[in-house]
């Protein structure tokens, strides 16, 4: 009994058969795992069967029964002989033979447990929901990557949640030379990678986790940037007693702003305008 994999379970049951030297009449064929397709390659697993041949097939000569037939032979060859010169020759030549042939017996089962072992399924790992969500993400996203040309390097990990982020947070940073192409204008062409990303993991997780996308830590700088302008146009609406309203920006950085903001008591937030001219006003209290 043995277990055989491969794309598709066709594929693992002609590899088990090829391999057991059977036909379909004469195994068993349990099915395992069916298998499945995946995106770019991200969530495939291979088909496993499981082959058990009918009935009790006959057992292979033993070496030492190879041995006994090999001097059975050689005996009545020998003793066929004429008793002259000749005879050590004969003898000498049928033993260099069965030497051959133990040495090809040998090398021969030790391709068999070499094949045997190769064709061993490996024990399934069991991922975490963690490792699970990034093991897909990060798969999809760098072989997307791959596909377009581009020399990268997908950089993966979980952020815990904090005082800014109410929910755990599996951060992708891309690392590689002349990306700006995966940006875009403000970021645009960056949150459609992230949506895919996230269109993916839900397809073979059926949930919805927080994934970022990120290109060399440009989201990080440009938090950093937006908590820089967000409090230094408080101060001036404060100074100034007027709202002052920042320039159109995608929600995600809308939202930085209202959380730069939201303790500061001398002031409060406001997103106006829609779609695309969406904005936020920052307004003295």
């Amino acid at each position: 009994m043995t277990e055989f994999v491969g794309r598709t379970v066709e594929e693992a049951i002609e590899t088990g058969l090829a391999t057991l030297n059977l036909n379909r009449d004469q195994a068993e064929i349990e099915i395992l795992e069916e298998g499945r397709t995946g995106v770019f390659g991200v969530g495939s697993r291979p088909a496993t069967v499981r082959i058990t041949a009918r009935g009790s097939a006959p057992a292979p000569p033993t070496s030492a029964e190879e041995d006994a037939e090999m001097e059975t032979t050689s005996t009545d060859q020998i003793s066929g002989q004429e008793p002259d010169s000749d005879h050590g020759v004969v003898a000498s030549t049928e033993v260099g033979e069965q030497g051959q042939k133990r040495e090809s017996a040998t090398l021969a089962e030790e391709s068999e447990l070499t094949m045997e072992a190769e064709l061993t399924p490996l024990e399934p790992v069991e991922l975490t929901e963690e490792e699970e969500v990034l093991s897909i993400a990060q798969d999809f996203l760098q072989n997307m990557l791959n596909l377009m040309g581009l020399k990268t390097q997908v950089e993966a990990s979980v952020v815990e949640p904090d005082e800014n982020n109410r929910e755990q947070v599996f951060l992708l940073n891309i690392e590689g030379e002349d990306l700006g192409i995966l940006i875009g204008r403000r970021g645009e062409t960056l949150d459609s990678i992230q949506y895919l990303v996230r269109l993916v993991v839900n397809r073979y997780l059926h949930n919805w986790p927080r994934i970022e996308v990120d290109v060399e830590h440009y989201k990080e700088r440009r938090t950093l940037s937006l908590q820089r302008l967000a409090n230094t146009m408080a101060d001036k609406a404060v100074r100034e007693k007027r709202t002052v309203v920042l320039e159109a920006m995608p929600a995600r950085e809308r939202r930085l702003v209202h959380i730069a903001l939201r303790n500061r008591d001398d002031v409060y937030t406001e997103s106006v305008g829609e779609d695309e001219n969406r904005k936020v006003s920052i307004i003295p209290s």
